[in-house]
Order: C-alpha cells, then structure tokens, then sequence
C-alpha cells in the first residue's frame, strides 16, 4: 500500500451497529484517516475511531494528528473518550470543529466527557491537546490543506475539501439534498410558482455552495443513509436519499463517489441492493463515475 490513502474506521450513521449481518459493512460510526506519508488527518470521532486511535499505539512513527470535526451529534464524538492517544503522554492532537471560538469546540467535546453522562472528564487527557480556532475556513497538516463549508444538516455542520497529492478529496458525512428526489421544476410546481422562502433561498444557497466544492472531485464520500421510502418518512432529519446522492455526483463530475453514513437499520443485503441500483442510475445516465460502498477497513489508494 502506498504512504497516500484514506481508510475507512467507521461508516454508520445514527448509531453503531454491531451485528452479524451488517459486518461487510462495518457498525461503527463515523471515521476516516488521510494518511500522507507521515502526516495523519482524522475526520470526525465516531466508534471508528477507537480502533484507530488502538492502531496508533502500535506504531512508533506518528506522534501527531489532527482531528477534524464534521459536527458534535453524538454519532461524530462518541468514540473520542475512548480514543487512547488522548490519553498517552507525548502525543499532540489537533482538533477542529464548527464554533465561534476553540473555547467552544473545548466545551463542547468536554460535555460528553462530564458527570452524569462519563466517569472520566477531558482534563484526564495526558496528551497535547491544541484546539484551532474555530473562526478559521482553512488549515494545513503538514502537506494535506483542509477548507471548510457548510452543509445541510440540523446544527451547524462543516464539509471539507481535502487536497493531498495533488487530488481533491470531498467529505461530506452529513448533508440533506435540497430538491429530494426532484428537480427543480417539479419543486416550482409542487410550490404552485411561488416565491421560495427566505430558508428555502438560505438552503439553495448551502447547496450552490457544495456544490461548487464537490465540482470535479476525485473522490467524493457523501451521505447516503436513506432509500426514498426511508426518506419520505424522515425529511429534514438532515441526511440524504442514496439515489439523490448518486444524482449529484453524476451533476457534480465527481471522478468516484463513496457512500456514506450507513443506516444502522440497512443489513449487508439492503447496502449492496442499493449499491447495485446506483450503478444502474449511473449507467441509465451515461455517466462514468465510479460507484463504491464506504466499508471498514476499506482504502482508497490516492
């Protein structure tokens, strides 16, 4: 394997789902390391990420990461008070995350971390723990350059766009498509031609602006957690259809999309039924994109 990759810890969404039948998927939540070289960048805390932080104890040339935060739902920071290098001495980690100012991303992640809801609180980290200032929209680890944007999610929620190796790798874990299923002129009839409200315009111009990020991506990782029958009974929960997900890509130019953000509820069979109707979509379309299914343990060589 090449010093350039990303690798997957976690895929879920929601809640961890460790059963028999989801396990060529994957039950932990969401996690993904960008390894380049020796510079390791770590997107969100999920479950996935105490097997990696386990991983990184038994290796001698990483002593520092930065973690980037999608959001604080719980599904994004559950795994982090079980994250060892926290808490091992000559370790430096780097956490970034939506916010005014680093104090808040400090006191948010401290919460998880209190009485009642854990014994052990973040003032037990015996690492090196430098919060970035959350007003930042670009940061750098080493040769990976990281730019924020917004998403389309309940609570303030970043994408990233990551550049490593001359490639551009989107994240987008949780984000809600505007017009679910719909273009845009079924939307302007269903709303009988009148004029959008001022939230509708906010969100179209959220979508305008990922879209812009997502345009021409090498690699794509996008939520994905619903079929449209799923969907129709959760709009607004803020994660997308997989068959508008598909759409975009093919929309965007995206080079090779990864679904994301598995439901917990969707067994090894449900992800490849939907895998293989997304290939289908692809194909009706004439579209060259590159479909995969985001799996633990699985490796995108960039």
């Amino acid at each position: 394997m090449s010093t350039r990759y990303a690798r997957f810890w976690g895929v879920r969404g929601s809640c961890p789902a460790p059963f028999m039948t989801h396990m060529q998927t994957g039950g932990n939540t969401s996690c993904v390391e960008f390894r380049d070289g020796n510079h390791l960048l770590i997107c969100d805390a999920g479950t996935g990420i105490i097997p990696l932080g386990d991983a990184l104890l038994r290796q001698n040339e990483i002593r520092e990461i930065t973690l980037i935060l999608t959001h604080y739902h719980w599904d994004h920071i559950a795994g982090l008070p079980f994250f060892m290098p926290a808490f091992t001495p000559g370790w430096k980690i780097n956490i970034f995350g939506p916010g005014q100012a680093r104090t808040d991303i400090e006191a948010y992640l401290a919460t998880q971390m209190r009485e009642p809801f854990f014994p052990v609180e973040t003032d037990a980290w015996l690492s090196d723990v430098e919060y970035i200032d959350a007003g930042r929209t670009q940061l750098t680890h080493g040769p990976i350059h990281i730019e924020r944007f917004t998403l389309r999610h309940p609570s303030n929620t970043y994408g990233y766009r990551i550049d490593m190796g001359g490639k551009k790798i989107i994240y987008a874990s949780d984000n809600e498509l505007p017009f679910p299923s719909e273009g845009i002129d079924e939307k302007t009839e269903r709303l009988g031609g009148s004029e959008p409200s001022s939230r509708e315009t906010r969100e179209t111009d959220t979508w305008r602006q990922a879209m812009e990020y997502m345009h021409g991506a090498d690699f794509l990782i996008h939520d994905a957690q619903y079929t449209k029958s799923d969907y129709e009974k959760k709009r607004g929960w803020g994660h997308s259809c997989y068959i508008d997900t598909v759409n975009m890509a093919i929309d965007a130019k995206v080079k090779n999309l990864y679904l994301f953000h598995h439901d917990p509820g969707y067994d090894d069979g449900v992800i490849d039924r939907l895998h293989r109707h997304s290939l289908e979509i692809i194909k009706e379309r004439n579209s060259g994109v590159g479909c995969y299914v985001s799996r633990e343990g699985g490796v995108i060589e960039i």
